[in-house]
């Protein structure tokens, strides 16, 4: 997958995936909240509240009625009971009831219990549950020993709607025993009576206000019995303390509450995820600023210290997962380090080889510089003292180191264009055997020479891609050496063979050979200069030339030399027939040196 493909998925999927986790994570927290508010509900509302979420999560199937367990243990963990009574009054559920409460319920029953919400001696809270076709009626019944005393201070101790005052005493010796107080209010809400110690000094009550305490008995810090005398219209309200009052809470306050919990968690989580992101997408970016940071400075080779190659690779050499989005940018960053790094070491060799080729032609153009110079100081001097003829000996003088410096010159530009790697301009098929066979018979033919030539060349034709040009100059350079360094009358052998490696020059004779570190600095005397006191024929430079015409046609030379037994240059060319770069130098006579 390319780069720019896996990283618009990876951010797609990613993003994807955070979306799909914060949509899961808001359900969970909003189920969690819904729970909460739901437990305080409960709480502030019980038992209405537990009735409202009996009924809301009870479910009905076949006209069989699905309790949840917990629902079963917390009625007994309360002692209460519940029972589902369906349109002809029968119980189709029944839970932790006694053998006092009835398996049938009828009009009458079911009137009384909504008018006086009693049942017996229970106390009753009733919700009709309307989902299905048919309604429910959910009943749970409970022991409230408030209202119990309540119904039994006032049998015994009322007179008119009241406590009568002989009875105050002994009353008040009853709630403070169950740490509970009296109030008795008239039909406007006001405190006509109040008996017991914690009776709070209060003087009325709102027209909703008992309604809401007991609606909503868990948000208040007494709990509520009441009693209404239908003949004198007082209504005694009798409070015991709780522990764990609630807050009341408006349901806006609520929704605001959980809305802002909300959007507290999602903000503390988007924050941790972008810190996350933000440290993991860094980290590759602080690693590609410290690689440009050091290849600025030019190394190149170093292209992750040793802390870093830890960071991005593992023990097995592979990259580690959060490196793996980037792989291509980090095989890239290495690849344009190793070219560069190729290109700085092939600028610091150029730069070698022009200070080499400004050294190597001052240092040879000085000993004819020299000559030239002194012929023309005597010239200046006195012309009049010299003869025709020692003026003809020193025009010719001039005109051979002339030309010495005009053929050193060439010769250092051809090296120095060879060692820079320019190749040939135009290569074309050539065979092999009749250019070789052509630069022998030219030597063959040449009088002034005193050396034997022998050619063997193949029966076919031997081709390569070449320069003929530069192909030759590269013969005359071979064969020149071979007869300038050895004795008159010296045997040069020139061979064109087929091998394995590709196509084969070979230049062998049986002259006076070379010692070891010549043989082994034998295409090296550009670098060091070339020797003035040998004799002024050539530049020197003829076997640099040769081994930079080989290479440039990627190419291999060898040399073998023994002092006394003669010297044998081989050639090899890759073949036309065979692939670029497939030749390869032959062992046999080569010495390592």
């Amino acid at each position: 997958m390319r780069l720019r493909r896996r990283l618009a998925f990876h951010f797609t999927y990613q993003l994807i995936a955070f979306s799909a986790f914060m949509f899961c994570f808001l359900i969970v927290l909003l189920f969690f909240l819904i729970k909460h508010i739901s437990e305080d509900e409960i709480k502030r509302n019980f038992p209405t509240g537990v009735l409202n979420s009996i009924v809301t999560e009870t479910v009905t199937e076949n006209g069989e009625v699905l309790l949840q367990e917990q629902w079963k243990l917390l009625l007994q963990e309360k002692d209460m009971w519940l029972q589902v009574v369906d349109m002809d009054g029968n119980v189709i559920l029944s839970t932790n009831t006694t053998t006092d409460v009835p398996s049938e319920y009828s009009v009458s029953t079911l009137l009384e219990i909504k008018e006086e919400r009693r049942l017996g001696e229970y106390t009753m809270d009733w919700q009709m549950d309307l989902t299905y076709e048919e309604p429910l009626l959910y009943l749970i019944g409970r022991i409230d020993e408030g209202s119990d005393h309540l119904r039994e201070w006032y049998a015994h101790y009322q007179n008119g709607g009241r406590v009568r005052p002989e009875d105050e005493a002994e009353l008040e010796r009853e709630l403070a025993g169950l740490g509970g107080y009296l109030h008795v209010i008239d039909r406007e809400g006001r405190v006509v009576q109040a008996i017991g110690t914690d009776s709070d000094n209060k003087v009325s009550y709102h027209p909703l206000e008992i309604i809401t305490m007991q609606e909503q008995p868990g948000t208040y810090s007494t709990h509520i019995a009441v009693y209404r005398d239908a003949d004198s219209g007082n209504t005694w309200v009798y409070h015991t303390p709780q522990d764990g009052a609630l807050e009341k809470r408006p349901m806006m306050n609520e929704l605001i509450r959980v809305a802002l919990w909300t959007m507290v968690c999602v903000l503390v989580l988007s924050l941790g995820v972008a810190i996350w992101h933000g440290y993991r997408y860094s980290r590759p970016l602080l690693l590609f600023t410290g690689w440009f940071e050091r290849m600025g400075s030019g190394a190149y080779e170093e292209v992750l210290t040793p802390k870093d190659r830890k960071r991005v690779f593992r023990k097995n050499g592979k990259l580690r997962t959060r490196f793996k989005l980037y792989k291509e940018v980090i095989h890239s960053f290495y690849k344009m380090a190793e070219q560069l790094a190729e290109t700085e070491r092939e600028r610091e060799r150029l730069d070698r080889n022009r200070e080499e080729w400004m050294s190597g032609i001052s240092h040879d153009l000085r000993t004819p510089l020299s000559s030239i110079q002194g012929y023309g100081y005597m010239l200046e001097n006195a012309p009049q003292d010299w003869s025709q003829e020692e003026l003809r000996e020193m025009g010719t003088v001039i005109r051979e180191k002339g030309d010495y410096m005009l053929e050193l010159i060439n010769d250092f530009s051809l090296v120095f264009r060879l060692r820079s790697e320019i190749r040939p301009q135009e290569l074309t098929r050539l065979d092999l055997n009749e250019l070789v066979r052509r630069c022998v018979l030219k030597y063959v033919n040449d009088a002034t020479l005193d050396a034997n030539f022998n050619y063997i060349g193949g029966e076919g034709a031997l081709l390569v891609d070449g320069n003929a040009k530069w192909l030759q100059r590269l013969m005359d350079n071979l064969i020149t050496n071979a007869v300038k360094h050895n004795p008159d009358g010296v045997n040069v052998e020139v061979r064109v063979e087929r091998r394995p490696g590709g196509a084969a020059i070979v230049v062998a004779d049986q002259g006076v050979g070379m010692d070891e570190e010549t043989r082994c600095n034998l295409f090296e005397r550009y670098y060091r200069g070339t020797n003035t006191e040998e004799s002024m024929d050539g530049s020197g430079l003829g076997m640099s030339i040769a081994k930079a015409i080989v290479e440039a046609h990627r190419g291999r030379v060898n040399v073998w030399s023994e002092v006394g037994r003669g010297t044998t240059i081989t050639v090899l060319l890759p073949e036309a027939s065979l692939q670029e770069g497939e030749g390869a130098a032959e062992r046999g006579k080569e010495q390592p040196c």
